[in-house]
């Protein structure tokens, strides 16, 4: 099931561009085809089946769309998206579309791999209990060479904090490659180890332009030392599943920065949820996210925020409309 914000064009009846969404998303194109003849369209053509008003928007509604589970490939989430949010989002009777929420059939989320370790596996292994894990990230993201980023891992962590992390742009530029910057920050979280006589660590950036790339800065990674490596959003759907894949068979801890979420998450009319991406990440594998705040530089509603927090933490959860849970 699939919610969407339409804002129909002018002169278009929402009941009209909830059923060209649905279509479109679907079996369905622009127009109609012989071919169509050549395939059970009632049983995989959605179903937009309720059509409401939005509270405060007059030209705004939710249209509540059922998706057939066969139209998806299995353990994919670029194929589902390619449905959900592929051409229908530049379809010419709606202003503008955002999908809000999902709800992903049990028999179809079984087919995707999800998170390796939970809430308690960490903190097994960071060996800490009864108080929230303490972290920052290194600043400035970018100019410091390998050894001043080390040291600065190391002075963040003797002061008290558990981890420190790479920033989502800090992967292997001229003023510090991503080897130097692993092995100084090894050094440095060795260090503090060693002094406190705490677990500590830090989050390695192994982002990279290519999935072979990646593999070779986690396997570094996991070489020196570390238990957790940490991914960008923007290299995709498909490169994140696989490097979840990595992590669970060597037993690595994965972070995801939801870099670049907000070019689509953003604005209240159009793009993408962040509950949505919360729940394709959870089914994806990471082991967490970055899910935003009420304090500080970004913009979060605390209802919205705390809604996120539920999304990935719950195993069940019930409809919240104030924190924009729609389906339970």
């Amino acid at each position: 099931l699939a919610l969407f914000r339409i804002t129909p064009q002018p002169g278009v009846d929402p009941i009209e561009a909830a059923a060209a969404v649905a279509g479109e998303s679907s079996t369905a194109t622009w127009t109609v085809v012989w071919t169509d003849l050549l395939t059970a369209c009632d049983i995989y053509r959605a179903k937009a089946y309720r059509v409401d008003p939005v509270p405060g928007a007059s030209d705004q509604f939710f249209a509540y769309i059922a998706y057939e589970c066969d139209l998806f490939e299995e353990g994919s989430l670029a194929n589902l998206t390619a449905s959900i949010i592929g051409n229908v989002f530049g379809f010419k009777a709606v202003k503008a579309l955002r999908l809000e929420d999902m709800r992903i059939p049990y028999a179809y989320l079984k087919t995707f791999q999800g998170p390796a370790t939970g809430l308690i596996v960490e903190r097994e292994r960071m060996d800490k209990f009864g108080r929230p894990l303490l972290g920052a990230t290194v600043k400035p993201k970018l100019g410091l060479s390998g050894k001043n980023y080390g040291r600065v891992v190391y002075e963040g962590l003797r002061g008290g904090l558990d981890f420190l992390k790479d920033d989502e742009n800090i992967n292997s530029q001229p003023f510090m490659r991503w080897r130097e910057r692993f092995l100084y920050c090894m050094e440095g979280i060795n260090r503090a180890v060693a002094s406190s006589g705490e677990t500590k660590g830090s989050y390695l950036n192994c982002t990279a332009s290519t999935m072979e790339a990646m593999y070779e800065r986690a396997e570094f990674a996991k070489d020196v030392g570390s238990i957790i490596v940490m991914i960008d959003l923007v290299i995709g759907y498909t490169a994140i599943q696989s490097m979840a894949i990595w992590a669970r068979s060597t037993d690595m801890i994965l972070h995801l920065h939801r870099a670049g979420n907000s070019t689509y998450a953003r604005q209240k009319n159009h793009g993408i949820n962040f509950r949505v991406i919360c729940k394709w990440m959870r089914m994806a594998g990471v082991d967490h996210i970055h899910a935003g705040t009420v304090v500080g530089k970004l913009e979060g509603d605390p209802l919205m925020v705390k809604g996120f927090y539920n999304t990935l933490l719950q195993t069940k959860m019930e409809i919240n409309l104030p924190q924009g849970v729609f389906f339970d």
